[in-house]
């Protein structure tokens, strides 16, 4: 359906309103939202508060309303925002219900392995396989629907509530709705308990499928009864959710927001992506304000990888100054002012880097930095969707130690490379056992496999361009193909200690490089986790070969005198041809510090025929000169334009 808001460009604010909210002045959050840029406002409606004056027996009317003339904060806000044009989404959080309420339908509720439910905080967690979820909250839709022309709905924590606020693992949900539902899923087989007992990965497969029949009945509900009101959650959303977040204790993977927007633009390019970025440091610590640089961050990398930008914050912003407010106006306004720019804004780079749906994260994390360094833009896929898309728009896929793939999955990349494409493989991916899956790879089968720390401890690798280089994590040893072109040659193992004693590195027959032709294409297969070497030691040289191994495969590198610092993300969109250049000079150990300005220097265009560029954050417009432009200084980032 074609000409829903949502299709172009918006800028959202989220007040997480607490209950003690209720008397807000809806015209003071208003002229702040205006001033701020966001064009969309987030508002707590219903579910374990109802922030208007719900009939539903079901449902707990906020207290404080009483202390509205009105008695109803969703009709005030959603007629003083529809004279300033400002569009009105209503947050719904069906997760949790009050005691007198879980008492009267026990059924709805999360059970765990031992028959306990899982309260916190006085409310009870229900079970998205339960008739609260499954029933009511269509019920609850349908009474807001009649009463207000909302614009759209988001429905929090939407999950089987495996983790509770407090982080405490609670297992797998035994409650009889979900005992119903998986033996007709799984016959035979009985619920787990948790992660760590047999049986699940199916269950997994299971809560998703749940999820999933629930997300398309909610969407296609909404779609009948109000189509120009989108839902904003998961895959099968009108508008696929992220929340850019901090967590106290988690380590920081300084990507992540880019990460996650491009895994969902390259899946369905077509489909809107929204980043909710939290303005505060963690959950138990909301009343705190993140750090600007850090909050940035989130901000710039969504708009770059062309997501909607939308800043989250606790109660309201009188109540709530957070310090990195102020950066997040600016970004949002920038959003704002460059509104065809960012409309139909789709990935538009050359290679594709797979990411593992389990385990390998090391092997992906170190990869994706490798290229990013190197300047060879590329775009993130989940493992499960490569069958879904066309790989024909990218002349390399990078496959990070994925291990065995699916039978179709293996079939898709064949064709694909037979077909002219690449695939440079590492660690196992597309080895089972001894057989290798993926025929385009210049292997027969896997000798041995070295997977313990112990087992690859002093093994080396030569390569005539960067010496010797340790191998970590994992080396197969791989018979070659008669067509390969075999490489990085391995060296015995020999002591490494006492310092007397460490000689004895002999060189061996077995590669640490594969490369062939395959059909109209060619493949490079890298027996080893290369990526995870870079990620966990650090060297240049890891680095070095597997992006010389990506540009042999035939990947784009953008020339430039840019240091690794900048990050180049290639876009299009109903402007023209962007080109985000992320200053990422502020990463630092577990934080983001503010980045020292760079350039100008020198960027070598996609396409040489272009004659001038504009530079957006300086606000000028560049001369193309040989197929060369001079960027100007970049602080945070820069957006060109073509």
């Amino acid at each position: 359906m074609s000409g829903l808001w949502w299709q172009d460009p918006f800028r959202m604010f989220q007040t997480n309103l607490r209950e003690i909210d209720a008397g807000l002045d809806v015209e003071e959050v208003l002229d702040y939202l205006v001033e701020f840029g966001a064009d969309t406002w987030l508002l707590s409606v219903g579910g374990i508060l109802s922030n208007y004056p719900t009939d539903l027996d079901f449902q707990t009317r906020n207290p404080y309303l009483a202390q509205r003339a009105s008695g109803d904060l969703i009709g005030d806000a959603v007629k003083a925002a529809g004279r300033r044009g400002i569009r009105v989404m209503g947050r719904m959080d069906f997760s949790k219900i009050d005691h007198r309420r879980a008492e009267q339908h026990p059924d709805w509720c999360f059970v765990d392995a031992a028959g306990d439910q899982q309260v916190y905080n006085g409310l009870t967690s229900v079970c998205p396989s339960g008739d609260y979820y499954q029933v009511k909250l269509f019920e609850v839709l349908d009474e807001v629907l009649d009463r207000y022309p909302v614009d759209g709905f988001f429905c929090n924590w939407m999950s089987f509530n495996e983790v509770d606020y407090s982080r405490v693992y609670r297992g797998v949900c035994h409650c009889m709705a979900c005992r119903t539902r998986y033996a007709d899923y799984a016959p035979g087989e009985t619920l787990p308990q948790g992660k760590d007992s047999p049986g699940y990965e199916t269950w997994q497969r299971f809560a998703r499928d749940v999820l999933a029949d629930l997300t398309g009945r909610i969407r296609d509900h909404l779609s009948a009864r109000r189509p120009e009101a989108p839902l904003v959650l998961g895959d099968r959303a009108d508008i696929v959710f992220h929340e850019a977040n901090n967590a106290v204790g988690r380590p920081l993977w300084h990507h992540r927001t880019s990460e996650h927007v491009s895994a969902a633009k390259t899946y369905r390019p077509e489909v809107p992506v929204l980043t909710n970025s939290v303005a505060f440091v963690d959950m138990p610590y909301r009343m705190a304000g993140e750090e600007p640089h850090h909050f940035a961050q989130y901000l710039i990398q969504a708009i770059a990888r062309g997501a909607n930008p939308s800043t989250y914050i606790m109660g309201t912003p009188r109540d709530n100054p957070y310090e990195c407010l102020a950066v997040a106006g600016e970004l949002t306004r920038f959003h704002r002012d460059h509104h065809d720019v960012y409309r139909e804004l789709v990935p538009a780079a050359g290679t594709l880097l797979v990411r593992p749906d389990k385990g390998a994260i090391q092997e992906f994390q170190g990869l994706y930095l490798a290229l990013l360094q190197r300047h060879v833009p590329f775009d993130v896929l989940p493992e499960e969707r490569l069958g879904d898309i066309d790989l024909g728009r990218y002349g390399v896929v990078v496959l990070p130690d994925l291990g065995s793939l699916a039978p179709d999955i293996a079939s898709v990349l064949d064709r694909y490379c037979a077909a002219g494409g690449a695939v440079v493989a590492t660690g196992n991916s597309g080895v089972l056992a001894e057989e290798i899956e993926l025929q385009c790879l210049p292997a027969q089968r896997r000798l041995a496999s070295h997977d313990t720390e112990e087992a690859v401890r002093s093994l080396h690798l030569r390569d005539s361009d960067h010496g010797v280089v340790p191998v970590v994590g994992r080396f197969d040893v791989i018979q070659p193909s008669p067509t390969a072109e075999i490489g990085w040659r391995a060296l015995s193992r020999a002591p490494y200690g006492p310092p007397e004693k460490c000689h004895g590195h002999l060189e061996l027959e077995h590669p640490g490089r594969l490369r062939a032709p395959y059909g109209q294409g060619r493949a490079v297969m890298l027996p080893w986790t290369v990526g995870r070497a870079y990620r966990e030691v650090g060297l240049t040289a890891h680095r070095e070969l597997v992006v010389t191994e990506v540009l042999w495969a035939g990947a784009q590198q953008i020339a430039t005198g840019l240091p690794e610092q900048v990050e180049i993300v290639l876009g299009r969109s109903a402007a023209g041809r962007v080109i985000h250049l992320l200053n990422r000079s502020g990463d630092a150990d577990q934080r983001f510090a503010e980045p020292l300005p760079i350039g100008p220097c020198w960027l070598e265009l996609p396409d040489p025929e272009v004659a001038e560029v504009q530079a957006l954050r300086a606000g000028v417009r560049l001369p193309v000169v040989d197929g060369r432009v001079e960027v100007p200084v970049i602080e945070r980032f820069e957006t060109l334009v073509f």
